[in-house]
């Protein structure tokens, strides 16, 4: 009888270092800084979908919606359901431009 033996160490000790890399070239969200859906690069605010998406879940709250703003980024449907609710308000009506139905007078 033969006994196989595998060395477990070696192996997640190469997962460890893959990992280890992977968070080292991963932008941390606390250093993208938002202010009212623009992000703010060198000293310029520009509009970007991962600021607007945290800026629509800001103003969904204040129309009593629970919406985060992971939720609105990686499901498209939820994010026109937030845009159904809160799309009316000037603050977030060019985020939801495309989200929203237009009709042939151009309103919602």
């Amino acid at each position: 009888m033969t006994i196989v033996r595998c060395d477990v160490r070696h192996s997640s000790g190469v997962a460890l270092a893959a990992l280890g890399a992977a968070i080292l070239l991963a932008v941390p969200a606390h250093a993208i800084q938002c202010e009212q859906g623009y992000q703010r690069v060198k000293g310029n605010l520009i509009a970007t979908p991962y600021c607007q998406d945290g800026y629509l879940a800001q103003v969904a709250a204040e129309f009593g919606m629970k919406a985060s703003a992971d939720k609105i980024r990686n499901n498209p449907s939820y994010k026109r359901e937030v845009c159904r609710l809160a799309g009316q308000d000037i603050r977030v009506q060019t985020i939801c431009d495309s989200e929203m139905p237009r009709g042939r007078s151009g309103r919602f």
